[in-house]
């Protein structure tokens, strides 16, 4: 029986309760009955994929597919591609027991930074959890514009003489573009030029062990440059839930990888005669 049909059942139970059972319960009894809303009459949903099975370690249900959009050179994003929806980060302010007083995180500049809400609000609860591991976090860069990246890629390309050296992405290319990627430091890092040294930090080792519980991943490992075609950055981290960053860290790949084993689950589900309607959603395709 489909979970479609289990709902069905118990709402035509329910009915029946409702129309003969009130001839038998007494005023007392009656008001004891607790009807559940429809979202919580089971603990755990499931998606309902008929006689077809999903091969993929990842439930659909489990993946948003804005979550774990893909953007890199191959996958572009469009010019007016804009996280939705978007919130700014505020700098965060302490209760006199040092608790967070307003939601908001250490900053390293007082420049204005957004993140995509879902992303922003993960951001905080991850903070606050190094905090009370002794470690100390700044958000150095978050949302950027594809206007404002093709700005930064083209002063790269002009002060290292035209060679793209895999430090800035071009336009439509940068996981910032997401609102879902963050740089994130430690305090003696704030105002640093950024290199492959951070990750001998406290907190860069920390992110990098908690980074998971929170729904984030190392964006651009260090053994995977050749398939994200991007520098090693222990400070990039990139949100894509909790389910899916369980999965990535806890399998060593990177995004691209997630993305192409996805993809042949895909494959496979529609192959094998799978609603295209269920997987549409998670095919990732480029503006260009």
């Amino acid at each position: 029986m489909t979970m479609k049909q289990c709902r069905q059942l118990i709402s035509l139970l329910l009915a029946f309760l409702l129309l003969f059972g009130g001839a038998v319960l007494s005023e007392e009894e009656e008001e004891e009955i607790e009807f559940l809303p429809d979202d919580e009459v089971f603990l755990e949903d499931t998606t309902d994929y008929g006689d077809v099975p999903w091969n993929f370690p990842v439930d659909l249900q489990d993946m948003d597919p804005a979550m774990i959009r893909l953007a890199n050179k191959y996958v572009l994003l469009g010019k007016d591609y804009k996280p939705d929806p978007i919130m700014t980060m505020v700098r965060r302010k302490a209760n006199k027991d040092g608790s967070n007083a307003n939601g908001g995180v250490n900053k390293a500049s007082t420049s204005e930074m957004k993140l995509q809400k879902e992303c922003g609000e993960a951001l905080v609860a991850m903070f606050e959890g190094a905090l009370q591991d002794g470690i100390t976090l700044y958000l150095k860069s978050a949302y950027r514009s594809y206007q404002t990246q093709n700005t930064m890629y083209y002063n790269r390309l002009k002060n290292n003489h035209g060679k793209d050296d895999g430090w800035v992405s071009k336009p439509g290319a940068s996981d910032h573009q997401t609102g879902l990627g963050c740089d994130i430091v430690s305090k003696a890092w704030r105002s640093k030029a950024m290199n492959a040294q951070f990750a001998k930090t406290k907190e860069a080792e920390w992110m990098k062990e908690h980074a998971q519980e929170y729904g984030f991943i190392l964006r651009y490992p260090k053994d995977k440059e050749d398939l994200t075609e991007i520098n090693f950055e222990p400070w990039h981290y990139r949100y894509v839930g909790i389910p899916a960053a369980n999965y990535i860290m806890n399998e060593g790949i990177c995004l691209e990888e997630f993305h192409e084993q996805l993809q042949t689950a895909i494959d496979q589900f529609l192959e094998d005669g799978g609603n295209p309607k269920l997987v549409e959603p998670y095919i990732q395709r480029s503006a260009e």
